[in-house]
């Protein structure tokens, strides 16, 4: 079985790596060297892959599906890895040809969260057009992996993605604006503060504007959160005096 990443930015070097130590790997960039492990091919015969991995930004989804879609072989499983899914899962539905498996993923880590092992930690698989014997070829891959595997509908992936990863992104990107530094005095908590803050502003900005923008749940959560920090504020301003509860 051969698998193909197609973009080699920082998650898809990190996601060619790790796969590259149980498969055979080949990768496309127009940009970035590939990394040990893993060939360098032209677009043309990465479609010829047997899974196809897109690792390029949310908001190209629609260009790259649309540009590959002539030169995909027949029965190649073709796996999204954004960190939203209805959406992703909607462009490749439309644009690649009925004769291709598709299946929407979501690696919940990354270079920073997973750089001590990848064991343990959740991969989403939302099903979206593909036969079951296929579908158990990317689970077993993920399982070698030792991934954990969760599988759920594109629309339950979002909503919970909105207030897990989606709000620990603006929670991060907002700390960052406050510029916090590290202190001699900081309690473990503050220390989990400054790390949210570090990883999420590692990645790219086009991936938070993108975890945004493209999760149709982001929104409402935003909104509840603005809404609990100004109840918060009210709270604080009702109290007289110190020591009042």
């Amino acid at each position: 079985m051969i698998i193909g990443i197609y973009g080699l930015g920082r998650f898809g070097t990190f996601w060619a790596t790790a796969l590259s130590k149980i498969a055979d790997v080949q990768a496309y960039s127009r940009n970035s060297k590939v990394p040990d492990g893993v060939r360098a091919v032209s677009e043309d015969e990465l479609c010829k892959s047997d899974i196809l991995f897109l690792c390029n930004s949310i908001s190209s989804m629609d260009e790259v599906c649309k540009r590959i879609s002539p030169k995909l072989k027949k029965g190649t499983v073709v796996a999204d890895t954004c960190s939203v899914k209805v959406y992703p899962i909607r462009m490749m539905m439309e644009n690649l040809p009925d004769y291709v498996q598709i299946v929407g993923t979501h690696p919940m880590f990354g270079p920073d969260s997973g750089r001590n092992g990848l064991t343990g930690l959740p991969v989403a698989v939302c099903p979206g057009r593909i036969e079951r014997d296929q579908l158990e070829n990317v689970l077993s891959l993920f399982s070698k992996m030792k991934l954990r595997i969760e599988q759920l509908t594109a629309e339950e992936h979002d909503h919970e993605a909105a207030y897990s990863q989606g709000i620990t992104h603006f929670i991060g990107r907002t700390l960052d604006l406050l510029k916090l530094k590290p202190s001699r005095i900081s309690t473990t908590g503050y220390e989990d503060l400054l790390d949210i803050m570090q990883q999420t502003c590692n990645d790219q900005w086009q991936l938070f504007v993108d975890l945004q923008k493209f999760n149709p749940y982001t929104e409402e959560m935003r909104k509840k959160l603005h809404s609990s920090i100004e109840e918060m504020l009210l709270k604080l301003d009702s109290i007289d005096s110190i020591g009042e509860n």
